[in-house]
């Protein structure tokens, strides 16, 4: 399950963190930039505060990649109690010395390595985090003012990080300016915390006071994992982006159409062989028809977001050669219909560089009868369509 981790400043807004449903109390100065390093007695008064009800981490300062300062700014830090320990590596020579200068620093407490997407991020650094016994490593942006993570990071780019941090033993989070949209986004690719400051403030401007009606806004759109044997251990509404449907609809609401149109990406697409190793432009066009969860949507929880849509297209294009129209067009019906919300499914691929106009082909796909979305992964275990709901115009290569 993706924790939510809210940054504060200090006791009161961990107060407020704790109160809202935060799952990790994370203690930053938000005025000093983006790892700004909370006073050693803050940090203390707010471990002894939170009593071990959530994990509380903080950060080490913006600290430059030098060995010995790093693990003496680290070494104080740990020695107040928290759970966590993050520090920024910026890409530098001595970035896997940094990472070796805090190995005596692990069995003591949970070191987490931040990287920046708006500086370069050296993932290549993560084998050598593994061996120096971090616990995890996140994403983050440096700059605050100068875009979002997704600016800087897209979606479909995200797995080249969560992957291989998985692979080394590590757990891997994301934060950097995250608003509410960004969550439903996020969730698929299953990282292990997604880190909140902005969003948690009035008027979205970090460096004012959190709010409590903002912490519990985040709070409600990301899945909350409740105790074994507690009958409502999930909230399977809020699972929807992970392959989950509600447990019950109601047919009365009807359905919503979503869609997404002349939305033109670079695809290495064609069955020719000069067609191969190079790109040219396809057109998608997507209609895809939802259940409706409430007839007074509010937030980002009672809607399929067509960034999702449109995500999903960028990440089955970034995989790499296509032969075929139809099989990119059966790729994004079948991402579509992975979402239990969706009923049925319209695609449209066009390439728009062969002959005069444009060719391509137009297929819909609505959900199985026999697999109504009530259980996890249904539309992906039947490909997304049945025989009544196939339909296409043209073989295009």
């Amino acid at each position: 399950m993706t924790k939510f981790l809210a940054s504060v400043t200090g006791r009161q807004e961990a107060e407020t963190a704790l109160a809202g449903g935060a799952d990790i109390i994370d203690l930053k100065n938000p005025e000093d930039g983006a790892l700004g390093a909370v006073a050693l007695d803050e940090i203390r008064e707010t471990v002894a505060h939170v009593a071990g009800r959530r994990p509380v981490s903080a950060v080490c300062g913006n600290l430059p990649m030098d060995p010995e300062a790093i693990r003496q700014a680290a070494t104080e830090i740990a020695e107040t109690g928290v759970d966590y320990l993050k520090i920024g590596f910026l890409p530098d020579v001595q970035a896997a010395a940094c990472a070796r200068a805090l190995a005596g620093l692990a069995p003591r407490v949970k070191l987490v390595a931040v990287l920046f997407a708006d500086r370069d991020p050296d993932f290549a650094l993560l084998p050598a985090l593994a061996e120096s016994g971090f616990h995890g490593a996140m994403v983050d942006t440096a700059g605050k003012g100068r875009g979002r993570l997704l600016d800087h990071l897209p979606p479909e780019r995200i797995p080249d990080f969560i992957n291989p941090a998985r692979a080394h033993g590590l757990m891997a989070g994301l934060g950097g300016s995250l608003e509410a949209p960004d969550i439903p986004r996020l969730l698929p690719l299953e990282p292990d915390f997604l880190g909140f400051r902005g969003a948690l403030c009035d008027g979205s401007q970090r460096t004012k006071t959190i709010d409590i009606d903002c912490v519990r806004r985040i709070r409600a759109l990301i899945p909350e994992e409740r105790l074994a044997g507690d009958s409502a251990a999930v909230d399977y509404r809020l699972l929807a982006a992970r392959g989950y449907s509600p447990e019950a609809v109601d047919p009365k609401l009807g359905t919503d159409k979503i869609f997404v149109r002349d939305f033109v990406l670079p695809v290495e697409i064609g069955a020719y062989s000069f067609e191969h190793g190079r790109q040219q432009k396809v057109r998608f066009d997507v209609t895809a028809e939802v259940r409706r969860i409430t007839d007074d949507p509010q937030d980002m929880r009672h809607v399929v977001s067509y960034d999702i849509i449109m995500d999903g297209i960028r990440g089955i294009v970034a995989r790499g050669h296509v032969e075929l129209s139809e099989s990119l067009a059966e790729q994004v019906a079948a991402h579509v219909l992975s979402d239990p919300r969706v009923v049925r499914v319209t695609v449209r691929v066009e390439k728009l560089e062969l002959g005069p106009g444009s060719v391509g082909v137009e297929i819909e796909r609505k959900r199985p009868a026999e697999a109504p979305g009530l259980r996890p992964g249904a539309a992906e275990r039947h490909g997304g369509a049945d025989a009544s709901g196939r339909r296409g115009k043209g073989a295009s290569r």
